[in-house]
């Protein structure tokens, strides 16, 4: 939905039973090489064998307190490992004396649930003293997470004020903290919330894959992970002198309790080294107790040291979620570790680094009911991306699902629409839904490789610093696309205010490395998405503004005989809706004054959340479609409304009604003389990564519409 800020349409033949719908399977084979593996980050394949297995450390599920979560899978396919009480890991190298401890740690920053609401939501406070980056707390608002229960990893995201309400909080200035987090996971009260096993002290971790690409490797904690991987790599070789008791600790959040337990235990020793999260400079320091970064003291005096050895990869964007450590970091990394371990290096193997076991990943969204047909359809739309006028990903994929006789006689007009046109000439209703979504484009690239990026459309920036990146080469001719090029969006170092004054991106490479691949001013950048069900029919994703609006068109289109209506009837998917309702008024200004009426089908923004006042746009998701009566561009005339609400009743489809902020494709043709009343299904955290939504809604909305096409 847009912020505020024709070729002829040949008539379609009689339905036949080539009319149904094609499976999913076909829809995906349909779409397969162009549409959907042209927006991925470079694969597995495409990694390095390094980038491989250190993307395997930072993916391991350990939250503090937790580890043993994977420190038994790690125990298990790692030769020569143990796990103790505590659940630390021990690998011990070597007799005699000197002894030395080798330490990494397997937990890292995240949040536990300390309440859960009334409403089904979760409050959250972080684990731990110190995250290690200013906008640590801020950088999990409106993103997916991951909820560990005693039994299964449960996906949700965290709530971020409505985009499209920003006047409302032109006050919520200030950094995000903890506190102002709300978790959303799909429930609507406090039984639905623990149905899914959901308890207080349940950790909460970023739901988002270890991000590879030119630059190495990005996502919490990756330094730390790094240092584990070193470790291990480290333990398979053989020690020069003495003994080396190789760790990988728990609670080191907590000034390196793990760590202490286990020296308890070992009894005496010469030398410890631990390998921290890192830092911009890589290096080797000694500290004594009470200094900046060192364990707690307890630890010195268990172990009998004044000083410990502190190893730290050199990284970029240290302690945030995308701190990232390139492979010659992680090489010197590895070198520091085995000196410290005293171990020979020639005793290593060819290629010493070693994958860790995949942890357990969210399974609540992955179940079957009258929803999964409808979810896998919208997921499938949602991943693409579709950056304003470069939008052919998402127009290919959707002419892909539409039903035979609609994809031969679907058009794309000048400004990229996709069209299809059914019924006799006359009294022409257009419903039209958009397929392109907020997002940046390129407009400098600095020597370094910085990229400057300019919004298209009505970002809410605070959700896209520090995240993930994703740069879409733009289509040409009929050449196969090109992957698109991952990266990541770069944080402040230093912040008092919640939103960016620039936003800024990295793509591994300096600018010359950069246009040598293509990479040109205009070029399109997304982050990574990932759509997701949530708890019962509640599902979440980015660019559900306006996918779920096109995936309702489509299924109403499976619904409509055109052979039997009474009027003309467009079903249009738009472009460039989020930058000025592009497409919309190419198309209104040719065929304007010849519509009836239009229906323009996108998200009702309501204030069905927990940072919203339920005064104004106060539409319960569940609850069914709802008529947008006032937007900020138009007003729905009393005797249209009228006529829409009794279709609905005749049609038994339970309808709401109200007012919300922001604009619809339907506007473009009001001026020329045809009424735009907008259908739309309530949505949460407009224009963020983590929309919400409710497919009851939505079923209940594709049902309307073909409702209105075929009304007498």
């Amino acid at each position: 939905m847009f912020a505020p800020g024709l070729h002829p349409f040949p008539t379609p033949p009689t339905m036949t039973s080539s009319r149904r719908r094609p499976s999913l399977l076909t829809t995906l084979l349909h779409c397969g090489f162009w549409a959907l593996t042209a927006s991925l980050p470079s694969t597995a394949a495409a990694q390095t064998s390094l980038q491989q297995a250190l993307v395997s450390w930072q993916q391991i599920a350990a939250p503090t307190g937790h580890e043993s979560r994977t420190s038994a899978a790690l125990a298990a396919s790692l030769t020569g490992w143990q796990q103790d009480a505590a659940g630390n890991l021990m690998n011990r190298r070597g007799s005699g004396r000197p002894r030395r401890v080798v330490a990494c740690a397997l937990d890292r920053s995240g949040f536990a649930v300390t309440q859960i609401t009334d409403e089904g939501y979760l409050r959250l406070h972080r684990v731990g003293s110190s995250a290690g980056h200013p906008l640590f707390d801020q950088a999990h608002e409106a993103q997916q997470v991951n909820i560990f229960t005693a039994t299964d990893v449960v996906p949700g995201v965290i709530a971020v004020a409505n985009g499209h309400f920003a006047q409302q909080h032109r006050a919520d200035s200030l950094v995000v903290s903890a506190d102002d987090l709300w978790l959303d996971v799909g429930a609507k009260n406090r039984a639905e919330v623990e149905a899914l096993g959901i308890r207080l002290l349940d950790p909460v971790e970023r739901r988002v894959p270890a991000w590879a690409f030119a630059g190495g490797v990005a996502g919490n904690a990756v330094g730390a992970r790094a240092g584990c991987a070193a470790v291990a790599a480290a333990a398979r070789g053989n020690v020069r002198s003495g003994e080396t008791i190789f760790l990988m600790t728990t609670q080191s959040v907590f000034g390196w309790v793990g760590l202490g337990s286990a020296i308890t235990r070992l009894g005496g020793v010469d030398e410890v080294s631990i390998v921290t999260a890192g830092r911009a400079l890589q290096g080797t320091r000694w500290l004594r107790a009470g200094a900046a970064g060192a364990p707690n003291a307890a630890v010195f005096a268990t172990a009998k040291q004044d000083s410990i050895r502190v190893i730290a990869p050199a990284l970029r964007y240290a302690g945030s979620l995308v701190e990232t450590i390139d492979e010659g970091a992680a090489s010197n990394l590895l070198s520091d570790v085995l000196g410290a371990g005293a171990v020979d290096r020639a005793s290593l193997p060819s290629s010493p680094w070693i994958a860790a076991p995949a942890s357990a990943a969210a399974t609540n969204g992955a179940r079957s009911d009258s929803h999964s047909a409808l979810a896998a359809q919208l997921k499938l739309l949602a991943d693409l991306p579709g950056v304003p006028h470069d939008e052919w990903r998402v127009r290919d994929a959707i002419r892909s699902a539409m039903p035979a006789w609609a994809r031969s006689t679907a058009v794309t007009d000048d400004a990229g629409n996709l069209i299809v046109g059914m019924g006799p000439e006359r009294d022409t209703l257009v419903f039209i839904a958009h397929m392109d979504e907020v997002s940046y484009d390129v407009v400098s690239i600095a020597a370094d490789g910085i990229v400057t990026l300019r919004a298209r459309g009505g970002t809410v920036a605070s959700a896209w610093e520090g995240q993930p990146a994703l740069l879409h080469f733009a289509r040409q001719g009929t050449t196969p696309p090109r992957a698109s090029l991952p990266g990541v969006f770069i944080p402040r170092e230093t912040a008092r205010t919640k939103r960016p004054e620039r936003m800024t991106a990295w793509f591994g490479m300096d600018s010359a490395t950069l246009v040598t691949q293509g990479v040109r001013v205009g070029d399109g950048v997304t982050a990574h998405k990932d759509a997701v069900r949530l708890a019962g029919s509640r599902f979440t994703g980015r660019a559900m503004d306006d996918r779920a609006g096109s995936v309702a068109l489509l299924r109403a289109l499976d619904a409509v005989n055109p052979a039997t209506l009474k009027r003309r009837v467009l079903f249009v998917w738009s472009t460039a809706e989020e930058v000025g309702l592009e497409g919309a008024e190419a198309l209104a200004a040719r065929i304007g004054a010849n519509v009836k009426r239009v229906h323009s089908i996108d998200t009702f923004v309501s204030s069905d959340t927990p940072l919203e006042s339920p005064h104004f746009a106060f539409a319960p998701l569940g609850a069914g479609p709802v008529l947008r009566g006032i937007e900020s561009g138009s007003m729905a005339p009393p005797r249209a409304r009228a006529e829409v609400i009794a279709i609905a009743q005749r049609a038994g489809i339970p309808l709401q009604i109200g007012l919300t902020q922001g604009g619809t494709d339907g506007t473009a043709f009001s001026f020329y003389g045809a009424p735009n009343v907008p259908i739309s299904w309530p949505g949460r955290y407009s224009h963020a990564p983590g929309e919400v939504l409710d497919l009851a809604d939505l079923q209940r909305l594709s049902a309307l519409i073909a409702a209105l096409a075929t009304a007498p």
